[in-house]
């Protein structure tokens, strides 16, 4: 029953076209690469734990597509990052923004062999719970700065 859900939900995603592309939504950081698909996902594991964080959760649409459809498409990845100090603080802000934990990077393979990696800025995602007020604003400030490093330490040379 797991594969089959599994195997529609996948269909369902390669069946609609393509969405605008992450830089044209707000909120988002988006960064092109010149390291590939494989190269930039090892890049993003390792500057998520230099800067002390957590990889949480793993969602690969290229595997799933893989293993139930025996359908082969570019490299796509999301990876949920947090850390159980951060969730406390949110949750003690806001219970209602734990849906949005964890926040996610989205490794994305191009046609060309090179790789973007985007993410919501962690302020984007807690804006709509204005329930947390000043803490969960201060909370999403500093994880702005922790992203911003991860992603910068990921993309780069």
């Amino acid at each position: 029953m797991r594969r089959r859900l599994a195997s529609a939900l996948f269909a369902l995603l390669l069946a609609f076209p393509a969405l605008a592309p992450a830089a044209e939504l707000p909120g988002w950081k988006v960064m092109k690469t010149a390291h590939s698909y494989p190269v930039l996902v090892e890049r993003l594991e390792q500057a998520i734990a230099d800067n002390k964080m957590g990889l949480v959760s793993r969602a690969s649409a290229t595997l799933g597509a893989k293993r139930a459809l025996n359908k082969t498409i570019p490299g796509n990845m999301v990876i949920g990052v947090y850390r159980p100090d951060f969730a406390v603080r949110m949750l003690e802000a806001s219970l209602a923004a734990g849906i949005e934990a964890p926040i996610r990077f989205y490794v994305t393979e191009n046609a060309d062999g090179t790789a973007g990696l985007s993410y919501k800025t962690p302020s984007a995602v807690f804006a709509p719970y204005e329930d947390g007020g000043a803490a969960l604003k201060d909370l999403a400030g500093e994880l702005d700065g922790i992203f911003a490093r991860i992603a910068a330490q990921a993309a780069g040379d």
